[in-house]
């Protein structure tokens, strides 16, 4: 792990280059003629700088760039993008995750787009309408502070975070916003699947007897709580923790299953990055240039070597990544997921209050 530590401070210098560029590129040649396409992105604004200066260099296509906040993320953009629906100002929508994309797509606020650039994708990656598609994805784990929390004592489940060992020293994201809430569709839809009804509730019921607290600062914000002391154990994502290491914070992360068994399917969550056309958007033909550009092998590998260490989806490119790659990733619907996400967070949030 301190070698991949290195890894990332290595790439949080390169960041900080390319992101001053992107700056200049994007923002500081004033007004021009040239095409240009509207982006809005949950993604974390240093990892889409870096994409957005690629494709600009690549195509000649100007961004105009709309991003969103770590305390709202993806929720932000999603809801504009439903109050947008008549009017739409966007052309590209590339989220961060896929259970707020599904909800788009079910909407009618994505249009279906069939991309050469994922003629050989998994299914389990893409919308059977093509109205969206996943990329560079991210392992949903539990960060420790190596310090406070023994090696014997890291959570093997997220079952045992209901343990009463770890009372009082877990913290999450509000699930409402960002990837939390997907997570908790997540596992409410294997566990209802794969054992029975009635687990995910003993989960949360488990959750508000160790009283977790619930930040509003999102996942990153889990994270510092971890590095800073108020906690010792919080539920989070790959990126964060590896954005955290490169800044010099002392975490660890690890990568629980959803089941006790060794059952092969059972291991944490892959949430990919997706991206999909708004219906009626502006410019569609540079939205389609776009959207193959996010999807290109290019792209997975700039999203891999930032410091957020995005896993790539592409099997050859992953074998170049194997730090990164999360063990046996959870086998779960997205769709179902999705459409169990409002009652679990809603659930959720009524026993931790």
């Amino acid at each position: 792990m301190k070698q991949q530590s290195m890894y990332r401070v290595c790439g949080f210098v390169r960041f900080l280059v390319v992101a001053l560029l992107a700056t200049v590129v994007s923002f500081g040649c004033g007004r021009s003629d040239r095409p240009e396409v509207v982006l809005y992105v949950s993604a974390d604004e240093y990892v889409a700088r870096e994409v957005v200066a690629a494709f600009e260099q690549e195509t000649g296509i100007r961004v105009r760039f709309v991003g969103d906040t770590e305390a709202k993320k993806t929720t932000g953009l999603v809801e504009r993008l439903m109050a947008e629906k008549d009017n739409p100002q966007a052309d590209v929508f590339w989220s961060s995750e896929v259970f707020f994309t599904i909800d788009l797509a079910n909407a009618d606020v994505l249009e279906p787009y069939h991309s050469a650039a994922t003629s050989d994708w998994p299914r389990t990656f893409r919308c059977p309408e093509d109205r969206w598609y996943g990329f560079a994805a991210r392992g949903r784990v539990i960060v420790y502070a190596p310090d406070r929390v023994d090696e014997k004592d890291i959570p093997k489940t997220w079952m045992d975070l209901t343990n009463d060992y770890y009372h009082g020293r877990i913290v999450m994201a509000d699930p409402r916003f960002g990837t939390t809430g997907g997570h908790l569709g997540a596992m409410k839809a294997y566990w209802d699947r794969a054992y029975q009804p009635g687990i995910f509730e003993a989960f949360v019921l488990g959750l508000a007897a160790n009283e977790v607290r619930m930040l509003t600062s999102g996942n990153a914000g889990v994270v510092r709580a971890v590095a800073g002391g108020e906690a010792d154990l919080g539920m989070t994502d790959t990126d964060d923790v590896w954005a955290a290491q490169a800044q010099g914070m002392i975490v660890e992360m690890a990568f629980p299953r959803h089941s006790r068994d060794d059952i092969e399917g059972s291991g944490t969550l892959l949430i990919p990055n997706t991206v999909g056309r708004v219906a009626g958007g502006p410019n569609p033909d540079h939205a389609t240039v776009l959207i193959d550009f996010l999807l290109s092998e290019r792209v997975e590998r700039i999203l891999a070597e930032t410091v957020s260490g995005n896993v790539p989806l592409r099997p050859g490119l992953a074998s170049e990544y194997e730090h990164l790659q999360v063990p046996d990733p959870l086998q779960v619907d997205f769709h179902r997921a999705a459409a169990l996400r409002v009652a679990a967070v809603e659930e959720t949030m009524n026993a931790l209050r």
